[in-house]
């Protein structure tokens, strides 16, 4: 399950999934926690298909409402009810517009920041510091690869300060408690030059998802 998220969009064996009734297709930066959500329920496993498409994308949002429309358009059609594990990403509404062709849902909110913490902290967090830049799990795990070498610093260092000008702080909104994590946290916001901020949030509105898939299987079992 999600073995290919890193790869192509279009990996899947038709043939082999015709018996999942339900479609999560997510950002692969929410790979383990929705695993995870889907392993703490069991009864999920033989009514969910999970894809997840690259976490790499979290860098260039440009590419995922392009991506989901081409899985969906391939895939689509084998499921009968489709789930986004994305919030709007970046993608300024395009998302939403492809989502209307399938009859998919995401999940509600601007990005898996807001959705993790919940809209209404997410919003006084805004508030209180417009300048912080927020981490997950999935980004301190994998932070040189997604924050340093995606984005460029380790060959052009002078590009911090134009992607980062504008930030004072840095927000770990934990999905799990993990000592190791919040100290790496707390160094990258140090090296970064941040004030450091630790909240442990959960996986919030993502699991909203499976609550969702779960009563409308019990609803159309009952008919």
């Amino acid at each position: 399950m999600c073995a290919a998220w890193e790869k192509s969009v279009v990996t899947d064996n038709k043939t082999s999934d015709k018996t999942k009734r339900r479609l999560v297709l997510g950002c692969g930066a929410l790979v383990y926690d929705l695993l995870r959500l889907i392993e703490q329920n069991p009864g999920l496993s033989d009514k969910v298909k999970l894809q997840c498409l690259p976490a790499s994308w979290h860098n260039s949002p440009q590419l995922i409402a392009p991506g989901v429309d081409e899985y969906l358009f391939l895939y689509g059609d084998m499921y009968e009810e489709i789930y986004i594990a994305y919030a709007d990403c970046g993608t300024g509404g395009e998302l939403d517009r492809v989502l209307e062709k399938y009859n998919a849902k995401r999940i509600d909110g601007a990005h898996c920041y807001e959705f993790f913490a919940g809209s209404e902290t997410f919003n006084k967090m805004t508030e209180e510091e417009l300048g912080t830049f927020y981490l997950t799990d999935y980004l301190v795990k994998n932070f040189q690869r997604i924050m340093i070498k995606g984005l460029g610093l380790d060959r052009h260092p002078e590009l911090f300060e134009e992607y980062f000008a504008n930030y004072n702080k840095l927000v770990y909104l934990a999905q799990i408690e993990n000592e190791q994590w919040n100290r790496e946290a707390e160094q990258y916001a140090k090296d970064f030059g941040f004030d450091y901020e630790y909240r442990l949030v959960g996986t919030g509105s993502l699991d909203c998802v499976f609550d969702e898939i779960e009563v409308t299987h019990l609803i159309k079992e009952e008919k």
